[in-house]
């Protein structure tokens, strides 16, 4: 079984959620005595999703939005994307929230569109001495703090529910 794992990040810290929802999706194949390749690859860097039996796509988000090369590769494989299994997840939430619980990113439209098994949100990461002069601006105008808020166990977890998901689906197929 070939899986991508597509993520558009811009500081690295989605990208190391991407890994490690790759690894965990892929032990979880192993443990079930399945084969599988799991690729992490950069979002913008993906040409064809052909060939994979499933796909995990995932954007840091920036002002309540997915970065652009997630966007993009969704909406230029949709149709692909719609024939194998499709999980979304964000990252970025890193303030504490104020006043009524409120989605800081939309995508339900995303996964209405490519009929997505799932999607989750994780928390974020800042640290001022990677963000540009105009992300710092506003990390210090909202008086988010340095901080690391990805939750490790709970990412992993998410992987290997993917895994076990696929191979239980896998061996379910007459």
């Amino acid at each position: 079984m070939k899986i991508l794992v597509a993520v558009a990040t811009r500081h690295g810290a989605t990208r190391e959620i991407a890994e490690a929802v790759g690894t965990a999706l892929g032990a979880a194949l192993t443990d079930a005595g399945m084969w599988s390749l799991v690729e992490v690859r950069d979002a913008g860097l993906v040409h064809s999703v052909e060939g994979f039996d499933a796909v995990v796509l995932g954007s840091a988000v920036y002002l309540g939005h997915w970065l652009e090369p997630a966007r993009k590769l969704a909406e230029s494989f949709s149709d692909e994307l719609h024939r194998v299994p499709v999980w979304l997840f964000s990252s970025g939430p890193v303030g504490v929230q104020k006043g009524p619980a409120e989605e800081p990113v939309a995508v339900e439209d995303l996964v209405r569109r490519l009929d997505a098994r799932g999607d989750r949100l994780f928390g974020g990461k800042i640290d001022r001495h990677l963000l540009t002069f105009p992300e710092r601006a506003v990390v210090t105008a909202l008086r988010v703090p340095d901080a690391d808020n990805r939750d490790w166990p709970s990412i992993r977890a998410w992987g290997r529910e993917i895994g076990a998901s696929l191979a239980h689906a896998e061996r379910s197929v007459p």
